[in-house]
């Protein structure tokens, strides 16, 4: 992450994301974000629909991720520079204007979004990010899901 300019730019960088087991929809959706800098350094992952809903679904963990890492931030005061960095396209570019917002399920979600985003501006950017740049963000959704397996499923007693 040193290595890239942007991020050593940014005060805090945020890495999020978002997954669904069985992938598509109704499934367990987890999201999950990782924060580094400024003295914020948090990761923190958890459901992002009831599983098994229409609303589980990989886009709507992966705005949640994105979602609750930058409100993290506004709760503890942060208002400085923010670098985003994401391995879902869809999200990413859609934050960036390239991509519209088509699907009513997500119209909430990116508006949501873009007003958390608003009160960093102009110092945030949007990043993608290739998956291997960020596991740790990918492994807490992982995570995410595995825990809500064991609470959906408790072992025999």
């Amino acid at each position: 992450m040193a290595s890239d300019p942007a991020a050593s730019a940014a005060q805090v960088v945020v890495h999020f994301d978002g997954a669904c087991q069985p992938p598509n929809s109704s499934g367990i959706a987890t999201w999950a974000f990782t924060v580094e800098g400024a003295g914020l350094d948090r990761e923190d992952s958890g459901l992002a629909a009831p599983p098994f809903s229409p609303g589980s679904t990989n886009n709507v963990a992966e705005y949640t991720g994105a979602i609750r890492a930058l409100e993290y931030l506004l709760a503890r005061g942060y208002r400085g520079p923010v670098l985003v960095m994401g391995d879902s396209e869809l999200v990413i570019r859609q934050m960036e204007g390239r991509y519209q917002v088509r699907k009513d399920h997500l119209k909430s979600l990116h508006r949501r979004l873009s007003a958390l985003a608003g009160q960093f501006a102009p110092s945030i950017r949007f990043i993608s990010v290739p998956r291997e740049r960020n596991t740790r963000a990918d492994a807490l959704t992982k995570e995410a899901i595995d825990k809500a397996r064991r609470a959906l499923d408790p072992p025999n007693q």
